[in-house]
């Protein structure tokens, strides 16, 4: 909790005035008991009207004073709340934005989403709550328990014994509800890993016929989120009872031993009356208690879960130097003895990975799964960083050159293409705000997408569904490819991003890349698509086998003639 405490800092001048104007409605709150002691006892026992008028005009004065402040008080609450949770969610979103692929194995991608919404708001509606009632509700108790003193400290004493007996039951239920409400965080976590890994692969479930499965995983979650809220409210509401039963009991007390006393002459009406209304008020802020045991309780749990997303160390990547990339980018890479594996593993992905391509070479990549083509893609714009080696452009060693600055002179297509909600053009300007509509259509042409847009509907103003879900495999791949054109790269990257496209379209697009002035590397499957390539590189266990054009390939690799093979027909080409 303390870590968010901090998100108040910018506030401290409305939470004075909150605080301040919460005060006085209390103090008009405490004071209202006293005032009408002496209107029973000096106006209404004595049947002195002028009494009962000026003191009841008073106590109504109080009473708007008390409910202008509350106001004013709520306004404050709620302004400081909805900032600090504003700033709270903008900070967890900015530290995600800089999180490594590898925090993302850590934070799955529906606790993020989780902590980020239900647990931010939690502690939004925690610090309006604690403004205007969490702090009010234990000053009212104590402030009652004094006045109940000041006005008959025998009968007084009732009070100072029965309100300690209830904090410290109070403090057992809390102690009991924070582990619970940490568990029933965990569990919403488990339901919406569910929904969301259900809603994003819904065509795939009903194709298998898997409907079924899919909502028994559902409501196994969903019930265990329900059992554990369960157990933690029933936990939390059983404080009432009990406040109930004590605080009743201490009124009973109050009425019997003030009745001896009024008989007695050692206590008026007025002052018993007093006594019972401070009981009932302390009974009213007691009973809410439990309310913010709850919310407590919730808000430390989603604190604390906040806090492990703000604590995660993003480590910088080591640039050397960091100093910016030159304007103008000619495109030659070379890898010198790279080597890397992902964190938490202790198996390289990469070893020993060699080659230099000359500014717009076209090079195209071939490789069993798994044998390291999207991590060596992944290196270049120092998504992960290598563990050894060096890698440079146009001779420059790239962790001498800002992140930043490198990735504006790369074009990147991910082997499964994303889509975002929107027009399509604004798909393809994602790549370059400032694009003007010539840009993106000569991106879109050249990725052999413009045509299709064009016969859509509104054209480059059709609206993309969720994730491109109104698209084909091959419109979506295009549109991507037109995303990372628009860019205008030193260095575009296409992992397998033909892999959905004819051969009729693929032909024209690698045509279009021949036009293209920028070194192209190209992960493919297809020796027709590698063998317009310049070079071809053969990756076999994460490291670059052979190395070559497609005709010195076939004589020289046996492995490149195998997969020739496979997709030609044997005999259908000639080695020599």
């Amino acid at each position: 909790m303390r870590r968010i405490l901090t998100f108040l800092g910018p506030y401290k001048i409305g939470i004075a005035i909150a605080l301040f104007v919460m005060l006085v409605e209390l103090s008009v709150e405490l004071f209202q008991p006293f005032i009408i002691a002496r209107i029973i006892d000096e106006g209404v026992m004595q049947e002195d009207l002028g009494v009962v008028f000026r003191l009841g005009g008073l106590l109504v004065g109080l009473s708007l004073v008390a409910f202008a402040g509350g106001i004013i008080s709520s306004f404050y609450a709620a302004h400081i709340s909805q900032s600090a949770g504003l700033d709270i969610r903008s900070r967890v979103y900015h530290k995600v934005q800089a999180f490594s692929f590898s925090h993302f194995a850590a934070f799955q991608t529906s606790t993020l989403l989780t902590r980020m919404t239900n647990d931010v708001t939690s502690i939004q509606q925690t610090i309006f709550m604690s403004l205007r009632f969490f702090i009010r509700a234990p000053l009212l108790v104590a402030g009652s328990v004094v006045m109940a003193l000041v006005v008959n400290w025998q009968l007084g004493l009732l009070f100072l014994i029965t309100v300690p007996i209830i904090l410290g039951f109070l403090f057992w239920v809390m102690k009991r509800a924070d582990k619970m409400f940490r568990t029933v965080q965990a569990k919403l976590d488990t339901v919406n890993r569910v929904m969301q890994d259900n809603l994003s692969r819904i065509r795939l479930i009903r194709v298998f016929l898997r409907q079924d499965v899919e909502k028994g995983h559902f409501t196994d979650s969903a019930q265990d989120l329900r059992f554990q809220t369960v157990s933690a409210l029933r936990m939390a509401e059983m404080t009432m009872p009990v406040i109930l039963l004590i605080m009743n009991a201490t009124i009973i007390g109050v009425l019997w031993f003030g009745n001896i006393q009024v008989q007695a002459g050692s206590a008026t009406t007025g002052e018993i009356v007093a006594l019972v209304n401070y009981a009932t008020r302390m009974t009213g802020a007691l009973s809410i208690f439990g309310w913010i045991i709850m919310m407590v309780s919730r808000a430390r749990a989603s604190s604390v879960r906040v806090g492990e997303v703000l604590d995660t160390e993003t480590k910088p990547f080591t640039d050397k130097k960091r100093t910016s990339a030159p304007a103008a980018v000619n495109g030659r890479l070379t890898f010198e003895n790279v080597a890397f594996h992902y964190p938490d593993t202790s198996m390289p992905v990469l070893e020993n990975v060699n080659f230099d391509i000359k500014a717009g070479e076209r090079i195209a990549i071939l490789g069993a799964t798994g044998s390291g083509k999207t991590s060596l893609f992944q290196l270049i714009p120092k998504l992960y960083e290598a563990d050894t080696g060096t890698i440079r452009l146009d001779g420059k060693d790239i962790q001498e050159i800002e992140t930043a600055d490198l990735r504006q002179h790369v074009g990147y297509v991910p082997q499964e293409p994303f889509l975002f909600t929107g027009t399509m053009r604004e798909n393809i300007e994602w790549g370059k705000e400032d694009a003007t509509d010539a840009e993106i259509e000569k991106a879109a042409k050249r990725a052999q997408i413009h045509e299709t847009i064009m016969d859509l509907p509104d054209g480059y103003q059709t609206l993309v569904g969720q994730k491109g879900v109104n698209l084909s495999g091959g419109q979506k791949q295009r549109v991507s490819i037109a995303r990372a054109f628009v860019r205008e790269p030193a260095i575009l990257l296409l992992d397998d991003s033909t892999s959905a496209l004819d051969a009729g379209t693929e032909k024209k697009l690698v045509e279009a890349l021949q036009e293209y002035a920028c070194t192209t590397l190209l992960i493919t499957q297809k020796i027709s698509t590698a063998m317009n390539a310049d070079r071809v590189f053969l990756l076999e266990d994460g490291t670059i086998s052979v190395q070559g054009t497609h005709e010195e390939l076939l004589k020289e690799s046996e492995l490149y003639r195998k997969i020739t093979e496979s997709q030609f027909g044997k005999g259908s080409v000639s080695y020599v």
